[in-house]
């Protein structure tokens, strides 16, 4: 009798451990993957982003990949905001940007968008004080290093995400003085034909309305189109790419006139505040081929 309950206990002993390991088993097996999501648009910025209900994942959903946040320093910390009136504490860039964007990297194997590596473009925008901003926002990046495109031993190494510091022009010296960055600039008209490298200043940035009086409104005038025209052609000879900020942005004819021409001319981002706005007009045309 004892003989046979030492074997119901063995029995019972060995059912338990099976199933043990069976059930961890089935369960990775049912683990859901990352979903794919929207294939990538190339072309699709989104201006002041941090005003959507999701800043960051709001404009993921849509496609995009390339996202702007307007930072300040304030008692040592980058808060995201479009002026000082609505400055809020909780509302940090690590919170609303650089920490989803780490989660997200994690997630998706090393890529922002599930299944696409091209970098999401992360523009900076420092509304004040832009020394004392960059060396903090450098600082924080540094956190986030493994994830981010860098600038080291006179090459670009690609990453997850390419930030980019735009806004008050006195970032430019400590930026320059680097030769390790986690970040790079956003240069200006006046930087195309200049000794700075695009791989300091990848990226050309430039208000539409002081170069351009065209607002949609009947045909491109012809030395306008062949100015943007030039314009583009200089910046991509250069490997740069370029964008206009205050293009028409309500819906309707102007605007999407105003988009046709500037993807025709080969221009690399469109800024809009209206995400799914620019996500159907990028969707029905060619120009919205998914990014490798």
């Amino acid at each position: 009798m004892a003989h046979l309950t030492r074997r119901r206990a063995l029995t019972v002993a060995l059912a338990t451990a099976a199933a043990g390991v069976a059930v961890p088993t089935a369960t990775a097996a049912a683990a859901p993957a990352r979903p794919r999501g929207p294939h990538p648009l190339r072309h699709a910025h989104a201006h002041n982003d941090y005003l959507h209900p999701r800043p960051l994942h709001d404009a993921l959903a849509h496609g995009f990949t390339s996202v702007e946040a307007d930072i300040f320093l304030v008692d040592g910390e980058l808060l995201v905001a479009h002026e000082p009136a609505t400055l809020d504490p909780t509302r940090t860039l690590a919170s609303l940007y650089l920490d989803p964007l780490a989660a997200l990297v994690r997630a998706g194997n090393g890529g922002v968008h599930p299944h696409h590596r091209a970098p999401l473009q992360l523009l900076i925008d420092i509304k004040a004080d832009g020394v004392a901003a960059y060396q903090e926002l450098d600082r924080q990046l540094r956190r986030h290093h493994r994830m981010l495109t860098r600038y080291q031993h006179g090459r670009v190494v690609p990453e997850a995400v390419t930030a980019v510091i735009s806004g008050d022009r006195a970032a430019r010296a400590p930026m320059e003085a680097q030769r390790t960055r986690l970040a790079f600039y956003d240069g200006r008209l006046d930087d195309l034909g200049t000794p700075a490298p695009a791989s300091f200043a990848p990226l050309v940035s430039a208000n539409w309305t002081q170069s351009f009086s065209w607002l949609g409104a009947g045909p491109f005038p012809r030395a306008e189109r062949d100015r943007l025209r030039t314009l583009v052609t200089t910046a991509h000879r250069e490997g740069r790419r370029i964008r206009f900020w205050a293009t028409p942005d309500v819906a309707g004819p102007e605007r999407e006139a105003v988009w046709s021409e500037l993807l025709a001319a080969g221009v690399d981002h469109l800024n809009t505040d209206d995400l799914a706005g620019l996500e159907r007009f990028l969707r029905t045309r060619r120009h919205s081929a998914p990014t490798p």
